[in-house]
């Protein structure tokens, strides 16, 4: 280790010239060093608070999975009290266990917030885009991916099925057009398999559809959304039946209502840091950035910033932790009537459409680190570092700087693995709804929860489950 120190003269200079020259150069040398000193210093206390964060929501969706919503309702109301970078992220988890709770009109006025919040957002924050440079991705303003935008509006959809109604095809139609505008954006930027990450899903046009059939007289618009169900979603058996009953113009049999069942089933997909290798795409990117940034052409490769040889980078990526559950299974008065099925991999949309972005996530972190490698290397001639001592001083500050670096894991946490749909007819008159949790081999793993439901002639009734594992939480209209 070489240690560097601004020797003190034995003699008192003179006052002149040549003092006030050396003066000004130990003082220039000291203001940067702190200058660094205090850069790295930073970096390791939002280190520190992005790491007790992260834990505080890893115990609440913990505490949802398990069962203990009251817990998970405090750590989540601590975080989205504070002014932190953490409080929208907690905000959407919050919503989540207000929906479990049977809370829905909070949940919606929370999601609702949260969506105007989220549109209402520069496309760039200038002052948290230099500090991410500084810093690293943690300091950006929370932006939700794509699929996590598209989700607020399917939740408020189910937020209102539970309650009135009222509301829930406009919701399901904004997530139609905030997918399809997604795509227009991705498509626009180059990004590769635009189309695939980005298209339809299928819980919007069902939720469209079930709505006009329950009117008794829009049959046709019902027919036309359970067909683009089968289209995206061609896994889903029971839409060739819907169709079937929608082009009929049968809503239910005579003396019976409808019951539908949305489970939002197993614990869906969250961030985790990772390391990723630069690649030649990523390279590309980076090298445009940087050119924009400093007036260079693309062509202009000589007198442009040279990129620094980084074989790879922190990033987040999609992970699904495993829970036991595959379906819920719905019991009537005690008999097996079936077992949701999935509308929605909300893990895959989430997994195609992170990987879609990653080579934009990779070029951000190139720039970043090219940034910091250029602000050390001119520390270093300011401090007249050459040779081996100037090398060595460009590798420990660069390495230090870039190595407290974080991966940006702030995510909307408490989402399903998938949105799943189970739909019967019952006789008019009360019963007792059993919803169990199914593991993959179709066995139940749980009692699950029963609740009464008063079925009426002709009409349409909802309930909203969540089986994060094997614990159900379930309530409707």
């Amino acid at each position: 280790m070489v240690e560097l120190r601004l020797v003190r003269p034995r003699r008192r200079l003179k006052s002149g010239p040549l003092a006030r020259q050396i003066l000004a150069i130990q003082t220039k040398q000291s203001l940067h060093c702190r200058l660094l000193l205090a850069i790295l210093l930073a970096s390791f206390f939002v280190g520190g608070g992005c790491a007790k964060s992260l834990r505080t929501i890893d115990t609440a969706r913990d505490s949802f999975a398990s069962g203990n919503l009251a817990l998970a309702r405090q750590s989540l109301s601590e975080l989205a009290e504070q002014r932190g970078r953490f409080k929208d992220s907690a905000q959407l988890d919050l919503a989540m266990v207000e929906m479990a709770e049977g809370d829905f009109d909070s949940a919606q006025l929370r999601l609702r917030t949260l969506r105007d919040h989220f549109d209402e957002l520069p496309k760039v924050a200038l002052a948290r885009e230099a500090a991410a440079i500084v810093t690293d991705d943690t300091a950006r303003v929370f932006r939700p991916a794509g699929y996590e935008q598209v989700m607020v509006r399917i939740m408020l959809a189910l937020c209102s099925l539970a309650t009135d109604q009222v509301d829930a095809e406009s919701y399901s139609l904004q997530a139609t057009m905030k997918q399809q505008e997604l795509a227009r954006d991705t498509e626009e930027r180059g990004i590769l398999d635009a189309k695939e990450a980005y298209q339809p899903i299928a819980i919007a046009p069902y939720i469209r559809g079930i709505l006009r059939e329950s009117t008794h007289h829009d049959y046709d618009d019902a027919a036309r959304a359970y067909r683009l169900v089968s289209d995206v979603r061609p896994q889903f058996a029971p839409a060739q039946a819907d169709i079937i009953r929608a082009s009929g113009g049968t809503h239910s049999a005579p003396g019976h209502g409808v019951l539908y069942v949305i489970a939002c089933v197993g614990r869906g997909p969250v961030l985790r840091a990772t390391e990723a290798p630069t690649t030649s795409t990523a390279l590309a990117i980076a090298s445009s950035i940087l050119n924009a940034e400093t007036n260079q052409d693309d062509d202009d490769r000589n007198d442009g910033p040279v990129l620094p040889n980084i074989a790879s980078v922190k990033v987040s990526e999609v992970f699904v932790p495993p829970s036991p559950v595959a379906a819920i299974g719905v019991r009537v008065g005690g008999t097996l009537y079936g077992a949701s099925q999935t509308l929605t991999d909300v893990g895959q949309l989430a997994f195609n459409q992170v990987q879609a972005e990653m080579p934009w996530t990779i070029a951000r972190a190139v720039v970043r680190r090219a940034s910091k490698e250029a602000a050390v290397a001119k520390m270093g001639d300011t401090l007249g570092l050459t040779g081996s001592a100037g090398s060595l001083f460009h590798f420990a500050a660069a390495s230090a700087w870039s190595g407290v670096e974080n991966a940006d894991t702030r995510c909307w946490g408490l989402l399903p693995r998938e949105i799943q749909v189970f739909r019967s007819e019952l006789p008019i008159g009360e019963h007792q709804i059993q919803l169990q949790p199914l593991g993959f081999d179709g066995a139940e793993i749980a009692a699950g929860e029963t609740l009464g439901v008063r079925i009426d002639d002709g009409r349409t009734h909802y309930l909203i489950a969540f089986a994060p594992d094997r614990q159900v939480y379930v309530s409707g209209h």
